[in-house]
């Protein structure tokens, strides 16, 4: 079959990882941890071990778009502290048998392949019938997972059956379990869903598989440039878009008669509903945390800048960061700024704007539906529009978010796993994902699509921006770079542009070259 890989041909030796966790859940569906080798404990060579504890829910639609669900300041790195799976004994096996003699010898040699047979077979999945593919995502909350992972079990006749579990609610947990699991070698995690930042991380740690050959065709043939480039590292493809985010401008029309085109537009708009008492908040992700990460990477792209350098070996920054920290300082010191600012994340500012204090809002699609289903009298009044531009002669960078499918290293079943997933992200799947789930999908036709367009009435608005959109700064060092910005960037009120853009320089350098302490 056309892209169908080897078990034997794509299995690789990654590099051992040092990093050490502690725990996540797995969930109650996930698969036990892989037995110990006899005398060791589980993950010692890598470093940590698994546990399997609970795993709660979902996480909310604007959280998977950009900005993290977890509190300030939470994109820690890598996880510190270690769980121990299992515990260090005297080795067993032909060790053990050195002191037998005799018959004795014998028949303890003639009974270990009868008990070996059993405890094989209880470890593969080829007793109960075709193997299994286990996928571990983001926790979906409109089916539209479940029903992917239905489609391609029915879709592959036997070969193989697909199981969706489910990771904990926030990125920084989801990531947390990841890590430790793939640091010891956990067979179990066949097709895992990364956040757009994490495959360079993955990549170097040698946990997950490279796409090549007719399976990097297939993966890249048809899908959105940008949101490839979020499983790119190195010019290797490694986790393909299973579906993508962007922000766009959303404004009441009884408010304002034409969306503004550019920031400096919209902050007049907003000093002027304020001086005629209307609503005339801006919202936008002010807290610590990736959202505000996020607002500055796309102003610095938006500007005609970036945050590192193309080879991500040094900050870039310059002029276009001050440009952009001193928009975030206006924004912040204006009428525009809800009094929130400093704590509000993507939901906070769904709130607000639903609740009719707000004339504009940058945030996910997620809110469509929200205030279509809260506050229906608003919503007739709801439109969209591009996000704002820096320069009125340069369209806008929104940073784009989504998850990516990348193949674990550790895999039983590495071939089945790229075609799963080449599965999971068909168009049908996408469709889904998107209508169901509000997850813009990497399908290029489907943007042309008339019946997919009906049903997703602001295609062309995220069509454009995915067009002109921008990444996050590509690196492994991606935790430590954006907890430096969204630190010196907070409270937004308090910067100072040109010495909180040399701060970042600063300590950016100092991540990159593991040097100096994270805020």
């Amino acid at each position: 079959m056309p892209g169908e890989v080897r078990e034997d041909a794509t299995r690789r030796s990654p590099v051992r990882a040092g990093g050490r966790g502690p725990g996540a859940s797995a969930g109650p569906s996930a698969p036990p941890p892989p037995r110990p080798e006899p005398g060791h404990a589980l993950g010692r060579r890598a470093g940590g071990a698994i546990r399997h504890l609970g795993a709660p829910g979902a996480p909310g639609a604007g959280a998977r778009g950009g900005g993290r669900a977890s509190g300030p300041g939470g994109r820690r790195g890598a996880p510190s502290g270690s769980l121990r799976g299992g515990r260090p004994g005297r080795p067993r096996g032909l060790r053990g048998l050195r002191g037998l003699r005799g018959l004795r010898g014998l028949r303890a040699l003639l009974v270990l392949p009868l008990l070996a047979s059993p405890l094989a077979a209880c470890g593969s999945d080829a007793q109960a019938g075709p193997p299994t593919v286990n996928w571990y995502n983001f926790p979906d909350d409109s089916g539209a997972l479940d029903a992917a992972a239905r489609n391609c079990t029915r879709d592959a006749k036997g070969r193989y059956r697909i199981v969706y579990h489910k990771l904990p609610r926030t990125a920084d947990g989801q990531r947390q379990q990841l890590v430790r699991r793939l640091a010891a070698e956990d067979t179990a995690i066949d097709v895992m869903g990364l956040d757009v930042t994490w495959a360079p991380e993955f990549a170097e740690a040698g946990w997950i598989l490279p796409w090549t050959g007719e399976l990097r065709r297939r993966a890249e043939e048809g899908t959105l440039e940008v949101p490839l480039r979020t499983g790119t590292w190195k010019n290797r493809l490694y986790a393909v878009p299973y579906n993508t985010n962007t922000q766009l401008l959303w404004y009441r029309a009884d408010l304002v008669d034409e969306p503004p085109r550019t920031w400096a537009q919209m902050l007049a708009e907003a000093r002027r509903l304020a001086a005629e008492g209307k609503p005339h908040y801006v919202e936008i992700q002010g807290a610590q945390y990736e959202g505000l990460t996020v607002w500055f990477n796309t102003l610095v792209a938006s500007a005609g800048g970036s945050v590192l350098n193309a080879a991500a070996t040094a900050p870039a920054l310059g002029p276009p960061a001050v440009r952009a920290a001193g928009i975030m300082r206006d924004l912040a010191t204006s009428p525009a700024a809800d009094p929130s600012l400093p704590n509000q994340m993507e939901d906070q500012n769904r709130l607000a704007m639903e609740s009719g204090t707000a004339a504009f809002q940058l945030n996910y699609p997620f809110v469509h539906p929200s205030m279509k289903a809260n506050n229906p009298e608003l919503f007739r009044h709801l439109r969209w529009a591009p996000y704002p531009r820096v320069d009125a002669s340069r369209p806008a960078r929104p940073t784009i978010g989504g998850i990516d499918l990348a193949v674990g290293a550790y895999s039983r079943h590495p071939g089945l796993a790229f075609e799963a997933a080449l599965c999971l992200r068909n168009r049908e799947n996408q469709i889904a994902a998107a209508l169901d789930g509000g997850l813009p999908p990497t399908l290029r036709e489907l943007y042309s699509d008339p019946e997919f367009v009906r049903d997703y009435p602001f295609a062309d608005a995220i069509y454009q921006a995915l067009e002109n959109a921008s990444v996050r700064p590509q690196t492994p060092a991606y935790q430590n770079v954006s907890i430096v910005i969204a630190h010196t960037l907070s409270p937004p009120a308090a910067i100072d542009p040109r010495r909180s853009v040399e701060t970042i320089a600063g300590q950016i350098e100092d991540a990159l070259q593991s040097k100096g302490l994270i805020p």
